[in-house]
């Protein structure tokens, strides 16, 4: 699958975090992971909260804007938390626009732990029950990725 790659960038309201070839992406989309590869016909998804991990090519894996994360050249493995929004596939391309992306790096399984036990421990009422059960879902996908990350050694 050499030369095989897609165009990806990853845009918050902050600015554009990664813009960069890809040669695989994995994503989370409003019903499970979706994996993408290049040529993969045209889509429009719904994002959930949950891990994006995209294999990048080297070269021009470099981000732009502030926010940091999508920084430096090479290739490798980059990874976000991301708090819903959407995808779409056109033309090669695959652009996600999310509310928020935390890049991997930037977790520590302690952090993340601290903020789920915030969030579990925060009493509802009738009008915040959703942010609550949001906040929740967002911490539990820290954990889970920085454990991912630890695991892996990265």
């Amino acid at each position: 699958m050499a030369g095989k790659t897609f165009q990806f960038k990853l845009i918050t309201p902050q600015g554009k975090l990664l813009d960069t070839k890809a040669s695989y992406a994995s994503l989370p989309a409003h019903d499970g992971l979706m994996g993408v590869l290049p040529d993969r016909a045209a889509m429009v998804v719904k994002l959930g909260i949950g891990e994006l991990s995209v294999t990048c090519e080297s070269d021009k894996a470099a981000g732009s804007g502030g926010g940091g994360g999508g920084g430096g050249g090479g290739g490798g493995e980059r990874a976000y938390v991301v708090e819903e929004g959407f995808a779409q596939m056109v033309g090669n391309r695959l652009t996600i626009l999310t509310s928020r992306a935390t890049p991997a790096e930037q977790l520590t399984e302690s952090e993340a732990a601290a903020e789920l036990a915030e969030a579990s421990a925060r009493k509802a009422g009738p009008s915040d029950s959703a942010k609550v059960q949001r906040d929740k879902a967002v911490a539990q996908a820290k954990v889970r990725t920085a454990r991912a990350r630890a695991g892996k050694g990265i």
